[in-house]
This record gives C-alpha cells, structure tokens and sequence, in this order.
C-alpha cells in the first residue's frame, strides 16, 4: 500500500513538473513571437536570408571559408520550409525565417529534463523559467543568425554526454557526437566551447578525486572506449555530411579547416568589432544610455555565482548532482574569460556563456530555497524570486518589442534603421509607375559593398546592379548611393535626389530617381496621400 501511495506521489509530481515546463514554454513563446517582422532586417540576417535563398531556390550551398559561418542555419530553414509548404523565396517572410531560431531557442527549455538529475529537479525548472525571460535570450532568439543554433547544439551535446556519463548507453553517446557535429557545423566558434568543455571536465576530475569537500576521492566511471571513438565518428560524419553539402561540395571538409585562417585574423584585432574586455559584462550587469532605461540581468549573475559556490562547498544542493554543477561553473567561467579577452567581440556571442551562467542560477535558486529553514522563509524566497524573474520578463519585451532597433538597448548592434522599410517602400512603388514594373532598373552604390540589407528587400526586383563604386554609366531610372561617395547624380537635371535614408547608424544613402519616372510616381502617389 505504501509503495502505491509512493509511486503515485511521485507520477502526481512528475505530472505537475511537466505541467509547469509547458507553462514556461509558453511564456517563451509569448515572448519571443509576437510582432517579429516589425524590426528592420539586421545585415546579417539578410546575408543569411539571401544564402537561404540560393539554396531554396537553385537548390545548391557552397560553404564559404571566409564570411557567413555553417551551413546549419540554412539545411534547417530548408527542412522546415519544406516541412511547412513555405512560399517561394520572393514571398518568404521576415516572421517565417525568424520563427527558425525562436523554435532553437525554445529547444534550450524543453531540453532541460535531461538535466533534472544534473541541475536538481527544481534547480532545472527555474533554468527554465530564466531562460524564457533571460532579455540577451529572448533577444537573439527573434535574430536570424547562427548564434541561437549553436548554444542548442551545444547543451544537446552536453545534456546528451551527461545522460551518456550517468547510464554508459551508446545511443547518448552517438547522440553528443551529433550535437558536436552540428555545433562544427553552424560556427567556427565552436572549438572555444569544445576546449572549454575539455578543460572544465579534466579539472573537475581532478577536483573530484583530490580535492572534494567530503575528504574521499571519487572515482570517476570507466569510460568506454569503443563508445567515445563512435561519437567521434559521429561528429566527423555529420560535418562532413553538412560542409559537403550532402557530398556535392568536396571541398567543404577542407574549407571548413582553412576558414580558422580569416578568423583568428579577426579574432586578434583585423576587424571592426574590437571592444574592451569589458563589452559584455557591462551589457549583462548594467547598462544605462541618457534617456534610456536602466538594463540589468545582474539577477541571474547573483543567483549563478550562488550555484557555483553551493556546488563548490556542498551545501543546499538538495537533488542537485555536485560534481556536474561544479563543472558547469568551471566551463561557464572559462568561456566567459575567453570570450572577455577576444578582442572580436559582437554581442550575440555572449550567449556562449550566458547560457551557462543561467543554468547555474537556477541552481542558484534551488539553493536559496533550500537553506531556508522555515516554510515561510520558503515561500518568501520563492515570491523573491518569481518577482525577478517577472522584471527580467518585462524587461525582455521591452528590448524585444519597444527598444528593438533603439541604441539605447544593449543588445542593438549596428542595426538597421526604420529608414530603410520607407526607402524600400518608395522603391517597390517607383517599380509600380515603371513601364517594366519589377524589371525596372536599379543600380545600388556603396563602399566595400556597404548596402546590406538592401539586397533582401529588393529580392523582387529582377534588374538590381550592386557596385562598390560609382561607374562609369551610373545612370537608371532609380539610383540607391551612399553618401559617402558624393555622387551628385542629380547634378544633370535628368534625374532628382527623392529621399535621404538612414541605412543604419552613420550610414546613409541618397535615391535619385529619373525626372518622368517620378512624375509618374507622383501621379500615382499624389503628395497629399503620402506619410
């Protein structure tokens, strides 16, 4: 009988965890997908949304070494494009290409229960629950970018090799060099994070057999030989299938080795994204612009160090597993100090160790709720704690939705200005007073080929000329130069200067457009109807 009463004490349990996962799934989602096409395509997400293009449509992908990162971002937008019945390219939304990285980093949740065992039962809830409100998280979650693929891939590796570590079944084995493989083929960051991992488990060991809080050395598993080389096999399959685009591109493999060339180069200061070490922490602990709000996930850091201690010292673990959590400290805190010494720095790339450090919080909560030692000091902890995660919640719409294209938002980045969603609408409208409609001609000028995301947003138009410079003949019925190189097109008499936009920040451009060309536009589009 008491076995009975147990076994459903503990379905009730289990059915009340997985409800709640649901619910924090939930509120993922309700953050991350509402209004995600009102935000400007970023440069990178049209450079990626362009590549995309070429293989939805040609049905061809060719791994470049020097620029753009794996193929990853775009076989899985061609799986669900497939799987979904998607438009052709032309008709392809900003929403339906951003929904593939909002459905990644969703993923990050309902992995958790791999963990439960790991971070605590309830230690995996409260990861869950901050990786849905987390503003870095639910910020580049709405980015059509690689970074979102390769945190998942990474905690598929590594929840797959903790399953592995604990029963020795060579399917988790398989299944952690398969996220390796994936994480090799979405980024060439992904050895930072591999010899991280390496690190943190080989100092862990070490910890564990010398110097762990219980005096005793623990003896760590025998390892499987036979099932590690399998993994590893697994790994090189899946990036070879991937960088071959499916044994079409033999080159791939090797290009995939030589791309670490151009981006150590980057990496060690050829580049325009040099910061300090300090860029990414002063956009997690605190960031405040005048007239902006005050932005901090300085919560989630607290709560991550509290973990990292526990785990350190043993105490308010409760179901927590000591040694995995001091592990993912170590491996949080080496990434961190790798990516903080970089000089390349980007701001998405924090995610590499914020998702360590908000696994670890939750850890951190379970430990606070835990050492409490009356019930309603329990409670009290627990409001405390649902009351930071609401503000990180509120603060994440305001970044994803308010604040989405706002420098004063720590996580905007060289992003593209509303400007160019009027430039573009005026282009599709000078298309519509053309004779040749979208075969009208268009010729786009700017440095070093500075007129991304333009190249997305005129993806109807069949006649687009894209030049560095101004040439010889820069004449069409619509001209899209930038500022900077003074073209004076207008000088002629035989076309007018329609519009100044802000492409992004510092960058601007000019629209000249054909004299009768705009006076059929004007007929269509009298004055008093435009904005």
């Amino acid at each position: 009988m008491e076995d009975r009463t147990s076994s459903r004490a503990s379905f009730a349990m289990l059915t009340l965890r997985s409800v709640i996962l649901l619910v924090i799934v939930g509120l993922g989602l309700l953050l991350r997908c509402p209004r995600l096409d009102e935000r400007p395509m970023h440069n990178d997400e049209a450079v990626n949304a362009i590549k995309f293009g070429q293989l939805w449509e040609q049905g061809s992908y060719k791994y470049d070494p020097n620029e753009h990162h794996g193929p990853s971002l775009f076989y899985s937008t061609l799986a669900v494009a497939r799987l979904t019945s998607s438009p052709d390219f032309e008709h392809l939304t900003e929403t339906k290409l951003r929904l593939i990285t909002v459905l990644f980093g969703i993923g990050l949740i309902v992995l958790l229960p791999l963990l439960a065992d790991g971070l605590g039962k309830s230690g995996s809830l409260w990861a869950g629950l901050f990786t849905a409100v987390s503003s870095a998280m639910v910020f580049y979650s709405r980015y059509y970018i690689h970074e979102m693929l390769l945190i998942f891939f990474a905690f598929l590796a590594l929840a797959a090799g903790w399953r592995y570590w604990r029963n020795r079944k060579i399917g988790w084995a398989l299944l952690a060099g398969a996220g390796v493989g994936l994480m090799h083929a979405t980024k060439e960051t992904f050895v930072i994070s591999l010899a991280a991992g390496a690190l943190a488990l080989g100092l862990n060991q070490f910890w564990n057999r010398w110097l762990d809080a219980t005096g005793l050395p623990v003896k760590a598993p025998r390892l499987n030989w036979k099932h590690l080389m399998l993994g590893l096999g697994m790994w090189l399959l899946v990036a070879l299938v991937l960088f071959s685009s499916f044994f079409s591109n033999a080159s791939g493999p090797l290009d995939s080795l030589r791309a670490y060339l151009p981006w150590m180069g980057r990496a060690g200061g050829e580049s325009p994204h040099i910061h300090p070490w300090s860029f990414y922490l002063q956009r997690l602990l605190f960031f405040h612009v005048a007239k902006g709000p005050i932005w901090s996930e300085a919560f989630v850091i607290a709560l991550a160090l509290t973990g990292a201690i526990a785990a350190f010292m043993r105490k308010g673990l409760a179901d927590a597993n000591p040694s995995f959590v001091r592990f993912l400290a170590i491996y949080t805190f080496l990434l961190t100090g790798i990516y903080s010494g970089l000089a390349y720095k980007t701001p998405w790339c924090l995610l590499s160790f914020w998702h360590g450090m908000i696994l670890l919080a939750g850890v951190g909560a379970l430990v606070l709720i835990n050492v409490a030692k009356f019930q309603w000091a329990r409670m009290a902890v627990g409001v405390l704690l649902l009351a930071g995660a609401a503000q990180l919640g509120a603060q994440a719409w305001q970044a994803a939705v308010g604040f989405s294209t706002d420098q004063r938002n720590p996580y905007v980045y060289a992003q593209t200005s509303r400007d160019i969603l009027q430039l573009v609408d005026k282009v599709q409208s000078l298309a519509q007073a053309h004779a040749e409609g979208p075969r009208m001609l268009v010729k786009v000028m700017a440095p070093e080929s500075d007129y991304w995301p333009l190249p997305w947003y005129l993806r109807n138009l069949k006649r687009v000329g894209w030049y560095d410079q101004v040439p010889p003949d820069p004449f069409a019925p619509v001209m899209i130069v930038s500022s900077k190189l003074q073209a004076m097109l207008d000088e002629k008499k035989t076309h007018v200067m329609a519009g100044y936009s802000q492409l992004r920040p510092q960058v601007f451009f000019e629209l000249y457009v054909e004299l009768d060309l705009w006076r059929a536009y004007l007929k269509m589009n009298p004055p008093h109807q435009q904005d």
